[in-house]
């Protein structure tokens, strides 16, 4: 058992983050008002979060950045200022979701330390490494992971020398972080950008087994698996809440502290968890993390918890029958209790501040002596809570010589000296009381004071310059093989059905064929299928977890395929090593050139489609790499989210009371669920697929052959049916004859498109993100 773990905790806001510091949060994730996926968080400036990185080192607590959004190509310009003042803190740690940011971060910033965000929906072994060679130090598992799978990630994590982290309570998302999309569609809030609507929290119409709230699942914990947690090597306990207060912080911090304190002293777990039960909860599940995926992980109400819960157990320990009084009573006691608790932690974090440290620097010199700076202010000592005075004095290497022309005035020093105001330190007026006039020095002996004070205020630290990145250049399309132009992008069709490969015969696009996301352990049909098959290119989907991706780099292995499409990083890692072509897959959730750069320049990478939640606007800027190719989906059914528990149960109901290891291979429902607008979404469950949810239209992008055909080497269209429902689809061959008119610029076929998929929808491509 590795008793250094630690317990880190959510910061929305400046007294959230005091809150975690003062019940003993060994670490503190807390966002800027830009880059990170809390916008609904009040979040922290940079000049507050330098205050707090000083006082939570006070207290020996670290401070962790959350930058963990994909990253536009406009926006890199004001992320490197950014990272550039980062860099020059004691920042702890950035979180990071996009590929791109990691590339940037590992180029130009590599003195700070990198997390992948629980956005890159890390499940599977391979995934590691492919985050390690990106520059993660440390990886947030997957929430839907059970006990065996996080400790198998452990292992992995050890060998490649990569600390993993877990959330052991707060929020659930019933769909795969990173791969929620369903609110993005509609009105581009997505959760990649941290805009997440919580779609899964809203009210629908009731369905057919009575509930209000279908995807409303219960709050995660595991205060009482901490000790199967330590024993799989988890490094990290991660509490979500960022939008949560300072007294719900304070009380879920204080009680895992003392539950982790108290079993690593004495072996047992001493906490019985009640007071958590007592701030914000939606009730409490360890489903996920025990792998009983069950209808109990569900609750019809999406919002505080606390007196249901305070109900049941009057109910429990009462009699029969419990009074209205009673319950009224016992209600009012529970208000007045989470009043108290609101005021004591109010009482606790009043005498902490993040103010600025007070500085002062005072000139002195006579002629034929050095120009003598003394410098006071205030520092902290580890394990201090109080700051303490701080003083020394520097002086010049040159002597102070008579000038009347150029002396050195208070104008002079101010100019030079002004930007020491800043996100550290309150300069207060220079002193120059005892500094003679009309003397001189060279102007550079004054840059070089400046940089001997800054040295030192740092710890001895060097002050790093500022990153101007260079401008990217945008490459035409690669030649085709031949050693032709590329002209004209390509038509690329992903299919499913092992009956559609007959489509193959009338066209000469590239046909992907997608995977499955299950398998029977030790399948390997799909080995024998594609070896039939050789024009195929396989396609690998998102989310590959235990022996799914097992078998799903075993048909890597052995069809060694010339060229394939991943949406998993695992796969694409071992691709590369057997030096296998690849294409990153749409839900890569690709937004920038850098993202390209990384993929390219550090596993090989062939090409990358572009995500689809982007517009034209934020398309047309991404910067071609050398001999890269670009791709789109131009049509598709539109994901909402994939999940790994099942939307059945809350919606049409299902005889059986868990998920068992046949659902994933066995079922294939489909329904679908209103919500109070109007709204229909098709749920969707395929053989060996995991329930989704679709937009009731699907996307058909006719606008960009026009737009950006220059920047892109193929479209895609999907055939797969997915997501479709009861509703009749269109003939595959002919939607295939009408998009490659469309390509040969027959417009045409945008009349007929359209009428053959009425229901269809491009408002992503308008709005963006």
């Amino acid at each position: 058992m590795d008793p250094k773990i630690e317990l880190l905790a959510p910061g929305g806001d400046i007294n959230a983050i005091k809150a975690a510091i003062i019940a003993g949060a060994d670490a503190v994730y807390c966002g800027l008002d830009t880059f990170n996926a809390r916008n609904r968080a009040a979040n922290i400036s940079f000049e507050e979060l330098v205050g707090i990185i000083r006082l939570a080192h006070q207290y020996q607590c670290e401070i962790f950045l959350t930058l963990n959004i994909v990253i536009l190509e406009n926006e890199f310009k004001t992320l490197a200022k950014l990272l550039s003042k980062l860099a020059n803190t004691t920042l702890d740690g950035v979180i990071v979701q996009d590929i791109g940011m990691f590339q940037l971060i590992k180029q130009h910033f590599p003195t700070l330390d990198v997390h992948a965000s629980t956005q890159l929906t890390t499940h599977n072994r391979g995934q590691l490494p492919f985050l390690k060679k990106l520059g993660a130090s440390r990886v947030n598992l997957s929430r839907e992971l059970n006990l065996r799978e996080i400790t198998e990630l452990t292992a992995t994590g050890r060998e490649h020398d990569i600390t993993t982290e877990v959330f052991v309570h707060g929020s659930l998302c019933i769909a795969f972080s990173g791969l929620c999309y369903s609110t993005s569609a509609s009105v581009g809030n997505s959760g990649n950008r941290g805009r997440c609507s919580q779609a899964c929290r809203e009210e629908y119409e009731t369905t057919e087994t009575g509930h209000n709230f279908p995807l409303n699942i219960k709050d995660n914990s595991a205060f009482f698996d901490l000790p199967a947690l330590i024993e799989a090597g988890v490094h990290s306990f991660k509490v979500e809440g960022r939008i949560k207060g300072a007294s719900y912080v304070h009380t879920v911090i204080d009680s895992f502290r003392k539950q982790i304190d108290g079993y690593l002293k004495t072996g047992e777990l001493l906490e019985d968890g009640e007071r958590l039960y007592k701030v914000f909860n939606r009730d409490l599940t360890n489903s996920f993390l025990k792998g009983d995926l069950n209808q109990s992980m569900f609750i019809d109400n999406p919002r505080d918890n606390s007196k249901n819960h305070l109900k049941d157990k009057l109910t429990q320990n009462g009699s029969q029958s419990i009074s209205v009084v009673q319950i009224h009573d016992a209600e009012q006691a529970l208000q007045v209790e989470k009043s108290q608790i609101q005021a004591s932690v109010d009482d606790k974090i009043k005498h902490l501040t993040i103010d600025k440290l007070p500085l002062t620097l005072a000139f002195s010199g006579q002629l034929d002596t050095p120009l003598s700076i003394k410098v006071t202010s205030l520092d902290f000592v580890v394990g201090k809570t109080e700051l303490e005075p701080r003083s020394f004095v520097l002086h010049s290497r040159s002597l102070l010589t008579k000038s009347d022309d150029a002396s050195i005035d208070l104008g002079a020093i101010e100019k030079r000296f002004k930007s020491l105001n800043n996100a550290e330190f309150a300069l207060k007026p220079i002193v120059i009381d005892d500094l003679a006039t009309g003397l001189s020095i060279p102007f550079k002996e004054l840059t070089t004071l400046k940089k001997q004070l800054l040295l030192t205020l740092n710890h001895g630290t060097p002050v790093l310059p500022a990153v101007e990145l260079p401008k990217l250049t945008k490459h035409p399309k690669p030649l085709k093989r031949d050693g032709s132009e590329s002209l004209r992008a390509e038509l690329s069709i992903l299919i499913c059905d092992e009956a559609d490969v007959a489509l193959a015969d009338n066209t000469d696009a590239d046909i992907y064929f997608k995977l499955p996301d299950a398998y029977k352990r030790g399948c390997t049909q799909y080995v024998s299928f594609l070896q039939q098959n050789p024009r195929l290119i396989p396609w690998f989907p998102s989310v590959l977890i235990g022996k799914d991706y097992d078998v799903a780099l075993n048909i890597l292995e052995q069809v060694k395929p010339e060229l394939i499409v991943t949406n998993n990083t695992g796969i694409a890692h071992r691709a590369f090593e057997l030096g296998i072509k690849w294409i990153a897959g749409p839900f890569l959730n690709t937004t920038n050139s850098y993202a390209l750069l990384a993929m390219q320049e550090q596993f090989d990478c062939h090409g990358a489609f572009i995500s689809n939640e982007i517009n034209q606007q934020q398309i047309k800027h991404i910067a071609r790499p050398k001999n890269f190719k670009m791709f789109y989906s131009i049509y598709h059914p539109i994901l909402l989210m994939a999940s790994r528990q099942c939307f059945f149960q809350q919606s049409v109901g299902c005889e059986k009371p868990r998920i068992d290891n046949g659902c994933m291979l066995s079922c294939d429902k489909s329904t679908s669920i209103t919500n109070l607008k109007g709204d229909e979404f098709a749920i969707d469950k395929q053989k060996a697929g995991y329930p989704s949810i679709y937009n009731q239209d699907q996307f058909l992008n006719t606008e960009i052959i026009d737009d950006l055909a220059n920047l892109f080497d193929g479209f895609m269209i999907d055939l797969t049916n997915i997501g479709a429902g009861d509703k009749p689809s269109p003939n595959k061959a002919l939607l295939i004859k009408e998009f490659e008119q469309l390509l040969d610029g027959q417009s045409a076929a945008v009349a007929t498109l359209d009428n053959m998929v009425p229901q269809s929808t491009v408002l992503q491509y308008h709005n963006g993100l």
